[in-house]
């Protein structure tokens, strides 16, 4: 199958996965990792919104991960954005991750198991019939004390290793 256009008939238009990506008034080009630091809740969604919403609408797969304590704040702000969360959600179009499950496993930070699991989703899209995924991770958990906090910065070197194998944006 040829994944270069996605017939995305819910929102009545084929879709390029050569078209630009657009992030914070800026095009992704070939680094797509993007580590982003925002102010308040408000100035977050304001970036990340349209950034979500863009890749909701031309068929690419988007993967959160979020606090546990804010996940239906989240799925609220994007449905204030006019995304069918529970439709998208249906379709294995969207996936919303907990830290627990996610960067936080067994209660603690394991580099080399993230790493896995980010690999494991970019890895995945494809095979679903999406032609991208967009990655949106929050990471807030990293300001706390947790275990394995420390090889936070070791990690990010690594995954900048890992991700420029994928066309797919991390955020």
């Amino acid at each position: 199958m040829d994944r270069s256009h996605y017939d995305m008939k819910s929102f009545g238009r084929t879709l390029s996965a050569s078209e630009p990506i657009r992030f914070a008034g800026s095009v992704l080009n070939e680094q797509r990792h993007v580590c982003a630091f925002f102010h308040n809740p408000d100035e977050e969604y304001r970036v990340l919104l349209p950034f979500i919403k863009d890749g909701l609408e031309r068929g690419e797969k988007a993967f959160h991960i979020v606090d546990p304590k804010l996940r239906g704040e989240h799925r609220l702000r994007l449905a204030s954005a006019g995304i069918d969360v529970d439709t998208a959600e249906a379709r294995g179009q969207f996936e919303l991750c907990n830290w627990a499950d996610a960067y936080l496993r067994d209660g603690h930070f394991d580099q080399d198991r993230m790493l896995a699991l980010i690999q494991e989703v970019l890895d995945s899209g494809p095979k679903q019939g999406f032609v991208r995924t967009r990655l949106v991770a929050h990471m807030d958990w990293a300001l706390e004390d947790r275990p394995g906090v420390d090889d936070l910065v070791e990690y990010e070197t690594r995954l900048n290793y890992l991700l420029p194998r994928y066309k797919d944006p991390v955020i």
